[in-house]
């Protein structure tokens, strides 16, 4: 195993790492936008309106993207699992 297989394979893991948060880090994003421009119209400063919607948004979007992030994760561990054959060389 030299050192560019393992990079590359470190690469892979945090690209994926990366790309299956994506949907969630979107949804708290969005979510915190709209309820903080909701907070400074209507003046209410509130602490758990912030947290409420924005764990139950996240929540939801892990529900919809489960399948997705399960199949990625599972052909990632595939190719992983295909490679050591030829790591150990």
């Amino acid at each position: 195993m030299n050192p560019d297989s393992v990079i590359q394979i470190g690469s892979e893991a945090l690209r994926l790492v990366l790309m299956i948060s994506l949907p969630m880090l979107g949804v708290a994003l969005v979510v915190g936008i709209a309820i903080s421009l909701f907070q400074a119209v209507t003046q209410i400063q509130e602490m758990t309106l912030t947290f409420v919607p924005k764990i139950i948004a996240v929540f939801v979007a892990m529900i919809l993207a489960a399948p997705w992030m399960t199949e990625k994760m599972i052909a990632f561990t595939h190719d992983i699992f295909s490679m050591i054959p030829t790591l150990t060389r």
